[in-house]
């Protein structure tokens, strides 16, 4: 009993040192600490408490391999944390602060991949409503940044998955075009809807909205008394898409 009662206490110590140097501040860590530290955070999808000590890595420690490290990781971590303007400020900084760290290019795609989302809310997320109703601005942001990732660094791993994403970004601007060209009928501003369809088949093709544009258009000339145009652009969809519209499936 006496023994146990000796070792009580000594375990109790151990236990409120090391509860202790888990919670010593960031100020008080070496780089190699402070950076564990962040990661595990990082690594466990604690992308709040991630952020806040890559920050304090940057801060004290603002030269060498593990600030490289932070900088990069702090983007992705804001990412995650739904921070997109943050999540493009870092790897925009990593970008131009190390032009040749053999990342960048995953700064490249990561800015591409935020600000897809940067003019997304909270209620875009939570309702899931449909993208292509807002102002395309971050599908066109996104765009550029994948296409210049593909640019500069071709071989990338990266690349690849950039193509694919640049091509469904196509498509949003595309269908995005549509929903105005929609709207413009519906308005009956019949030469807006024209320039909105023949917009999207002069600089987005091979993209789905194709067929649509062309029977807005051919729709939009024929309420303008414009019955030749109007053939021509039916004509022109008759050839390149004969089964459109789609037949409906027997009920």
């Amino acid at each position: 009993m006496r023994n146990l009662l000796f070792v009580a206490p000594l375990l109790l110590a151990l236990l409120a040192g090391c509860s202790s140097l888990q919670e010593k501040d960031d100020s008080a860590l070496s780089a190699e600490e402070l950076y564990s530290r962040a990661k595990k955070a990082l690594d466990t999808r604690d992308y709040e408490m991630a952020i806040k000590h890559f920050d304090s890595m940057e801060r004290q420690f603002p030269f060498g391999v593990y600030a490289q490290h932070a900088q990069l990781n702090s983007a992705y971590a804001y990412y995650k944390f739904n921070e997109p303007e943050s999540a493009i400020a870092n790897a925009d900084r990593f970008i131009k602060t190390y032009p040749r760290h053999e990342h960048v290019d995953y700064a490249y795609y990561l800015r591409g991949i935020a600000r897809f989302n940067q003019d997304k809310d909270s209620l875009d997320r939570m309702l899931d409503l449909d993208i292509t109703a807002r102002e395309p601005g971050s599908i066109e942001g996104s765009f550029r940044y994948f296409k210049e990732l593909i640019e500069r660094f071709p071989n990338s791993r990266y690349s690849a998955d950039a193509r694919q994403r640049m091509i469904h970004l196509r498509n949003l601007l595309a269908e995005y075009e549509l929903h105005v060209a929609r709207y413009y009928m519906g308005r009956k501003t019949f030469i807006a809807a024209v320039n909105r369809a023949k917009y999207i088949i002069e600089t987005l093709p091979r993209t789905p909205a194709i067929p649509e544009a062309l029977t807005i258009m051919a729709d939009a000339y024929q309420q303008l008394g414009l019955t030749s145009l109007a053939d021509d652009a039916l004509r022109v969809r008759k050839l390149n898409f004969p089964d459109y519209p789609p037949k409906k499936a027997a009920m």
